[in-house]
């Protein structure tokens, strides 16, 4: 029997891989002869490049970078052992870096994610992955395409400053000065919305309020959207304003298209893919997933959904062990509820957050020892 274990991390408690270790160590345990394979997952969120570098053989670079308003911060990003780099840009324009009363849309910028692809392609990686998600921008990815040597300019032929208050200003693009290596690198942005650049449904009006937007904010930022991507389609002949995804991140999705080529695809197929996760299961008897917590949001790109729909193509059984189990099968839909065989939580007690955290690693061996040798009966 041969059972893959493909695990997302439990969030503030075990990286992906320890999660995966525990789980086969548990199998191994019970069963010595099983043929247990683990390939630690993520969704090209937050942990994304921590995952793929400790599992795929990587290594961290750091650096210096502009960080949400120009200041100088530590950022880092993932070099994979096959030359591919893994970038969350929250780790240089995410709003984590804001405090909470200092958050401003109009001010923030990208240009720091832009760095980091600039030092990627430095040292010669032809692909680059870019999560997207947590951003505390609006700028429309304007200050990545500044970083990558792009000029922007207002109708006086002056390069632009910082900050989604920009936008409405950009009168033209010159791309003279981009680094040549940028054409022949293959980008792919991991994001799992798929909101428009502007309207309702867009980047200023669904996610301004919380980088810090007022309404007058919102309505300024989404006029200015529309110029960009105006100025973008004359300039530079991309349509930015029907790509679907082009919001998000602050529109950061429609400059990494518009400035680098970048594709966006649903951040778990690109990790599915890195990962060659379908040709590890192929000939798999069952598949364990699971996430810190499982809730309605699992079914909108999360890991243990991806790895449930990849399953199912092969008819593979998958269940599930999380850190809880937040949505039942009467809140889930038919289609897909069918694809889990079963869906457990490690927690075996009344216990606290914080006592589920500190003893996660214990209570998840235990689970999954239980769950192993119940499956191992009755698959007899």
């Amino acid at each position: 029997m041969k059972i893959v274990i493909a695990s997302d991390k439990y969030k503030d408690s075990l990286s992906a891989l320890k999660v995966c270790r525990i789980i086969g160590r548990a199998i191994k345990k019970i069963a010595p002869g099983l043929d247990v394979v683990i390939s630690p997952m993520a969704d090209g969120g937050d942990g994304t490049v921590e995952t793929l570098v400790e599992s795929l053989d990587g290594k961290l670079i750091e650096l210096e970078v502009k960080g949400p308003f120009g200041e100088p911060v530590k950022a880092r990003f993932g070099m994979l052992g096959s030359g591919t780099a893994v970038i969350e840009m929250a780790s240089a324009s995410g709003l984590v870096l804001v405090p909470a009363g200092k958050r401003d849309p109009m001010e923030t910028t990208t240009y720091g994610t832009g760095e980091l692809i600039l030092r990627a392609i430095d040292m010669g990686s032809k692909k680059i992955i870019v999560g997207i998600g947590g951003s505390a921008t609006n700028d429309g990815g304007m200050g990545m395409a500044q970083a990558l040597g792009y000029r922007l300019l207002d109708n006086n032929g002056d390069p632009l400053g910082f900050g989604g208050k920009e936008l409405a200003r950009l009168a033209s693009i010159d791309n003279a000065g981009i680094n040549s290596k940028l054409l022949s690198t293959t980008i792919e942005v991991a994001s799992d919305v798929n909101n428009p650049l502007c309207g309702k449904k867009g980047a200023a009006h669904v996610y301004g309020p919380q980088k810090g937007a007022s309404p007058e904010m919102v309505k300024a930022l989404d006029e200015g959207l529309r110029n960009y991507a105006q100025i973008v389609a004359r300039d530079l002949k991309k349509d930015i304003a029907g790509l679907p995804g082009a919001g998000a991140a602050g529109g950061l999705g429609a400059g990494l298209a518009a400035f680098a080529g970048g594709v966006l695809k649903p951040g778990i197929d690109i990790v599915i893919e890195i990962t060659g996760l379908k040709d590890k299961i192929k000939d798999a008897d069952l598949i364990i997933t699971g996430e810190g917590a499982m809730d309605e949001q699992t079914f909108y790109g999360k890991s243990a959904y991806g790895v449930a729909k990849l399953a199912s193509r092969y008819d593979i059984p998958v269940i599930t062990i999380n850190g809880s189990v937040l949505s039942n099968r009467s809140n889930i839909d038919e289609k897909n509820s069918s694809l889990f065989s079963g869906n457990f939580s490690i927690i075996n007690r009344p216990i606290s957050l914080e006592e589920a955290i500190s003893d996660a690693e214990e209570l998840l061996s235990g689970a999954a020892a239980e769950i192993i040798s119940f499956y191992l009966r009755i698959a007899k």
